[in-house]
């Protein structure tokens, strides 16, 4: 899976072997070596080349678009699927996405909303403390 992903994403990307070899810190031919699959980079080389790519270490690893029908997520930024809203409002949060954000039982969420962008979720203390934050910055302006 990381030849094929090295390969797509560094076409995407607009760079040569070369180009990419330099960022990974190996020659060009160690690194068609990558592409074609005949050997792999050590995690060093990886990380860069992430990095370089703006996605994340274990998508560059393992991502697979032909089974997820969706092209690199850019890092920090998630599609956790859909979910289906029952006949009162509710929903159930993807579990990948309750662990990513520290969501749990209990916790407290803002819901808002803008009819151009669409919804967004944030929990209730995040949204305290910008708020607190933005009010203190104000004050501190007058």
């Amino acid at each position: 899976m990381i030849a094929e992903n090295i390969q797509l994403l560094r076409k995407r990307a607009g760079l040569t072997q070369e180009e990419v070899a330099d960022i990974a810190g190996t020659s060009r031919q160690t690194f068609s070596k990558w592409e074609t699959g005949e050997s792999v980079p050590d995690v060093l080389a990886c990380d860069k080349m992430a990095n370089a790519f703006g996605v994340t270490l274990d998508d560059l690893l393992h991502y697979d678009e032909k089974a997820n029908l969706l092209p690199f997520p850019p890092k920090g930024k998630h599609l956790f699927g859909t979910v289906t809203v029952g006949t009162r409002g509710q929903i159930v949060l993807p579990k990948k996405a309750r662990e990513i954000f520290h969501i749990e039982a209990g916790d407290s969420i803002v819901v808002l909303g803008d009819e151009t962008q669409g919804i967004a979720l944030l929990k209730a203390e995040e949204m305290m403390e910008f708020i607190q934050k933005a009010l203190k910055k104000g004050n501190e302006e007058m």
